[in-house]
């Protein structure tokens, strides 16, 4: 007797489980119950669960009967003609899904060629077990699993074209490469995806090679020259907005520029680029500081008897302007209104971002690194025809992370640039590197990829052969220019004095556990007390009862609100964050004492 649960619910025993499944089964690829059920039969527990509930992952498999797939030639024409759809062999159970639990039961097959009489499903592609991304990597099935993980998700994070409509949006921190292009390593994912409409990576010329040092690490090297002919030249949009708010009692706000009795008005050099609307004209080159967006606000607190005279009220200061670290040119101003009727000023800063050291790349593969040296292309190796590589990879990134695909998709993108074509990397299912060897040996070429390079500095030969080929490289958001960050003084929290924290905010580099150790260990005792020195105060303490006293500015005094002021108060130095404890402490009914030693 086997127990049933349908939707983990208990619902009845069965006599025969295996023959149970198989009618589930059955009914289910004839459509006479619905193809989202699936069944497991659990042999250990002898239980049968049957699943109907969203949110499961399933997946389509090709239905095996007696080691054949039912899938015929007739299927296939009559799809090549359109007559069938593919709901249409879901129907005639043609192909069904099936669930993580069902797929326990089931033994699939990658290929035709390897059904035997147990298995029961086949894989409509052996493509499908990766998702999107993943399936944009060529030769994935060469790369250790989790650097093709790496490698799908730094594709999400590369610079490319990714809207055609770009000119008309606002949209927060877009970046846009200049010059796109489609890679010639593809994969059959390509083509599905059109990823020739929303390209995000430029074909490079990449050798395997040190350089004096300055690719450690996974850093990469790049040739300043190919940089000066548009290498991986970007576009960085920001959009900045300001609304005109409706308050209480009929007042609003006004975007316009502001008057000089305005509260707060800054000086008119913050206000130079504003036209008489308010706001700023496209094409101005702007800069910190800088308003973009001109705004005045009624006043925050009304009295009462202003409530009666709004003209004597001035307006206070509610502009735009660029934050801190930010710079660049207006690229567009939009005037519009939102939902509520009230009026919406837009203006979107375009910023070039040439590469720089610091800049972040990677290939298909999971081999991200930043950049550690711009060589003159006069300095970079060259091959005896005259070619100079884009970039340098270290050869160290290669060996312990084990993707093997980034090396085949060297010679491919090679193959394809001296053939003319698109080299299909499709994972299981690309061309293979024997076939692509022998085309490179045919087109004139080392098979193995390598190539004698001279030294660009002294013009003498390399003793060993370098790596060279073609590959498709990716610029990632991750730029210098965004996270440089420094700070000397500047603003802090009102609750515990401390700086602020974060780059938009202006905010300090924080002195964590760790790096007070290096100082401690380099006996820096000085620049360690400095460092946390950031929120020093001078409190006034009562001997008598370890109270924090009060001073009075005004009288020039200072008493105790326990012992009053026939008492010896003297100031220490402490950090606010502790004096902030001790108050808090206070208010749980915990009463801590600063005992101070004696002075002399």
């Amino acid at each position: 007797m086997a127990d049933v649960y349908v939707n983990s619910k208990f619902v009845g025993t069965v006599d025969n489980a295996e023959g149970f499944k198989k009618q589930i089964i059955e009914e289910r690829r004839k459509s006479t119950l619905p193809y989202l059920v699936n069944v497991q039969h659990n042999e250990k527990e002898d239980a049968i669960y049957v699943e109907t509930t969203k949110g499961r992952a399933r997946r389509p498999l090709l239905v095996v009967r007696e080691g054949k797939p039912i899938i015929t030639d007739h299927h296939m024409k009559q799809l090549e003609r359109g007559e069938l759809t593919w709901s249409d062999l879901v129907k005639q159970g043609v192909i069904e899904y099936l669930d993580s639990a069902e797929e326990e039961n089931a033994l699939v097959a990658f290929y035709e060629s390897e059904l035997t009489m147990d298995h029961t499903h086949l894989e409509i592609s052996p493509l499908d077990i990766l998702g999107l991304c993943s399936s944009l990597v060529p030769f994935g099935d060469f790369n250790q699993s989790t650097r093709l993980n790496a490698g799908s998700k730094n594709q999400k994070q590369a610079i490319g074209f990714y809207a055609a409509n770009y000119p008309v949006r606002m949209d927060m921190d877009v970046n846009l490469l200049e010059t796109p292009q489609v890679p010639v390593v593809q994969t059959m994912m390509h083509k599905v995806a059109e990823y020739d409409k929303h390209p995000s990576g430029q074909n490079i010329v990449v050798a395997i090679m040190t350089y004096k040092g300055y690719n450690m690490e996974d850093a990469i090297i790049l040739n300043k020259g190919a940089i000066d002919r548009g290498l991986a030249r970007s576009f960085y949009y920001r959009p900045s907005t300001s609304e005109e708010l409706r308050y209480t009692g009929g007042l609003t706000d006004e975007i316009c520029v502001p008057d000089k009795d305005v509260k707060g008005y800054k000086s008119e050099k913050d206000y130079r680029f504003l036209e008489d609307d308010g706001i700023i004209s496209p094409e101005c080159k702007a800069k910190e500081g800088d308003v973009i967006i001109g705004k005045t606000s009624p006043p925050r607190f009304l009295s009462s008897m202003d409530e009666y005279n709004l003209t004597s009220n001035t307006r206070r200061e509610s502009s735009v302007a660029l934050a801190h670290g930010e710079k660049g040119t207006v690229d567009f101003v939009l005037v519009t209104e939102n939902e509520e009727g009230n009026k919406l000023a837009y203006v979107r800063m375009r910023d070039q971002r040439i590469p720089e050291i610091g800049d972040k790349f990677t290939s298909r593969h999971g081999q991200k690194g930043v950049i550690g040296l711009i060589l003159p292309h006069t300095d970079m190796p060259f091959s005896a025809s005259g070619i100079t590589p884009d970039l340098l990879f270290s050869p160290h990134g290669v060996p312990s992370r084990m993707t093997i695909a980034h090396l085949i998709e060297l010679v491919g993108g090679k193959v394809g640039a001296l053939a003319g074509r698109h080299i299909d990397g499709t994972t299981f299912d690309g061309e293979t590197s024997d076939d692509l060897r022998k085309e490179l040996l045919g087109l004139g070429f080392r098979e193995n990829g390598s190539e004698t390079l001279y030294n660009g500095v002294t013009g003498e030969q390399f003793e060993a052969k370098i790596f060279v080929g073609s590959m498709y490289y990716l610029k990632l958001k991750h730029m210098v220019a965004n996270k440089l960050h420094s700070r000397a003084r500047g603003p802090i929290q009102l609750l515990t004095r401390q700086p602020t924290e974060g780059r938009a905010k202006e905010g300090g580099l924080r002195l964590g556990e760790m790096e007070k150790d290096t100082f401690v260990a380099h006996g820096a005792s000085l620049l360690l007390k400095e460092r946390f020195d950031s929120d020093n105060t001078v409190v006034p303490v009562c001997e008598s009862c370890g109270m924090i006293a009060v001073h009075n500015d005004f009288k020039n005094q200072s008493y105790c609100p326990v012992c009053g002021e026939n008492v010896e108060i003297n100031n220490i130095e402490l950090s606010y964050a502790f004096k902030l404890i001790v108050d808090e402490f206070r208010s749980l009914g915990i009463n801590m004492k600063i005992k101070l030693e004696n002075k002399y």
